[in-house]
């Protein structure tokens, strides 16, 4: 009797440290070897703004499955062939919120969002402030001209749009209309509304334009008043034009009609008799 009991106790302490065994191993195991890895597409270059993704632009690496970002992809069929609307750096993983969609295709029509447009300007290294307009970068934009309601020397300054986004800064080759060899000239294309696009159009006809570099975190709207040439110069605002005043002729005394003459001839016999009235 007492062997059968030794024998059950000894069966069951066994089976108690072999399912301690088992839960110690696995858990163990699992500090060892580490966090669930996925693999992923990551970038094997740098990619820039507009580029269109090529096979050997990417290869796939493994990353932690529980701190992956969102928008992730597991297959480089799902990137090639798409653009890119913003920087990738190399051995960075590719989100879906870098790319445009997969219709789109590359180039800047890709980076123009739904009711927006891209129009392009040209400047020079002054406008452009120095260089420093790049692509990602947001101005404001000034008009400086002569406006047709206002006397020919009364010379404005004014801000036509505020905030504005620069999608690509580059240049391009023009034909000197001087003669001689080609100049290279500067192109800036910034990403309006259809509205804001027709107001550059026509500031671009109307006077001088000039690009002010904003902070990126600055994003609020003033809208400055316009500035005239007479205050530069501590004076007052030239008056309104007006019109020269109406000249009114001397009444002139009416003239009197004299009455109308009424002649009455009597005929009596050989006699004629006139009476006027």
């Amino acid at each position: 009797m007492n062997r059968k009991r030794l024998f059950v106790i000894g069966t069951f302490s066994l089976v108690i440290a072999a399912f301690v065994t088992l839960v110690a191993y696995k858990r163990f195991r699992t500090v060892i070897a580490g966090p669930r890895q996925l693999a992923v597409v990551v970038a094997d270059t740098d990619l820039g703004v507009g580029a269109r993704i090529a096979p050997a632009d990417l290869r796939m690496a493994e990353y932690p499955a529980e701190s992956l970002p969102e928008g992730t992809f597991q297959g480089m069929a799902d990137v090639v062939g798409r653009g890119v609307i913003t920087p990738i750096h190399k051995n960075e993983a590719v989100l879906t919120s870098k790319l445009a969609s997969a219709k789109a295709g590359a180039g800047l029509p890709s980076l123009i969002p739904s009711g927006k447009r891209a129009l392009s300007v040209q400047v020079n290294e002054v406008i452009s402030v120095g260089g420093f307009v790049a692509p990602g970068t947001h101005v404001d934009v000034l008009l400086t001209g002569r406006p047709m309601t206002s006397g020919a020397q009364d010379v404005m300054t004014t801000t036509v749009l505020e905030n504005v986004e620069v999608l690509a800064a580059g240049q391009e080759i023009q034909q000197n209309p001087e003669g001689g060899k080609p100049r290279a000239v500067t192109v800036i294309t910034l990403l309006v509304t259809p509205e804001e696009a027709q107001r550059l159009t026509l500031a671009s006809s109307e006077g001088h334009i000039q690009l002010a570099l904003r902070n990126p975190l600055d994003g609020q709207h003033q809208d400055p008043k316009a500035v005239r040439s007479a205050a530069l110069y501590h004076m007052e605002a030239p008056p309104p034009p007006t019109t020269a005043p109406s000249v009114r002729h001397a009444s002139r005394p009416a003239i009197v009609q004299p009455p109308a003459v009424y002649v009455i001839e009597m005929i009596k016999g050989d006699k004629r008799d006139s009476v006027k009235f």
